[in-house]
């Protein structure tokens, strides 16, 4: 649970990103055609370019974050190098307006500026609002979310293995909606919300997307 809990960010944006696209692609070709071959071929073709696609997409923004990290980080070290007083009122100025005042607040600057590093990490989170990251968690990110894109993927297709053109695009509809709602659902359980509200918003929004799709297909008929 705790690490599901972890990857809820990847494996929804990898699982409804897949799921979206693909029901988009293959409904867009179940309106425009009703040959199987050329629907599960248009659909696998999406399912693979995505599935590559978005891996890649969280592994490159991953590695920009942790840039971008390490690039704040050297100015917040050059900041307390040479105006170390500068600094020291700001981290005061922080905890000031949480509310600590006189002694108290007195000791936790010394406490926090009493360590270099540390202080730098606390002016890292708490004045810009950054935190760490490294390239290790570039590759775990990536993984997730390509694998997830690609289960996501098969959800819509799956039904054009086995059933008429006609039917699968009904059973795709229904198990794709089904999924939608209960990822939403699972997200507002493990994070917060209401879980009926956060399925009906994921549901809403991957058909909204998917019907543009078959809305194009049907144009092109």
């Amino acid at each position: 649970m705790k690490n599901i809990s972890a990857n809820l960010k990847d494996i929804i944006l990898g699982g409804q990103d897949g799921l979206v696209n693909v029901l988009g692609v293959i409904l867009g070709l179940a309106a425009a055609t009703s040959d199987t071959r050329i629907i599960l071929a248009g659909g696998l073709a999406a399912t693979f370019a995505e599935s590559i696609s978005m891996a890649a997409v969280a592994y490159t923004s991953t590695i920009a974050y942790v840039e971008y990290y390490e690039s704040e980080k050297k100015n917040e070290q050059r900041s307390i190098e040479e105006n170390p007083e500068e600094e020291i009122q700001e981290i005061r100025d922080i905890y000031a307006k949480r509310g600590f005042k006189g002694r108290l607040l007195d000791q936790i600057v010394k406490k926090i500026t009493s360590d270099k590093e540390h202080w730098v990490e606390v002016m890292m989170l708490e004045e810009l609002r950054l935190s760490p990251a490294d390239t290790k968690g570039a590759l775990w990110s990536a993984l997730i979310v390509g694998i997830s894109a690609m289960v996501g993927s098969f959800v819509p297709l799956t039904p054009f293995f086995f059933l008429s053109v006609r039917s699968s695009v009904i059973t795709s509809i229904a198990v794709s909606g089904i999924v939608l709602f209960a990822a939403g659902a699972y997200k507002a359980k493990l994070t917060v919300g209401f879980w009926f509200k956060s399925g009906m918003q994921l549901l809403v929004i991957g058909l909204v997307s998917a019907f543009l799709g078959y809305y194009i297909g049907y144009l092109f008929q």
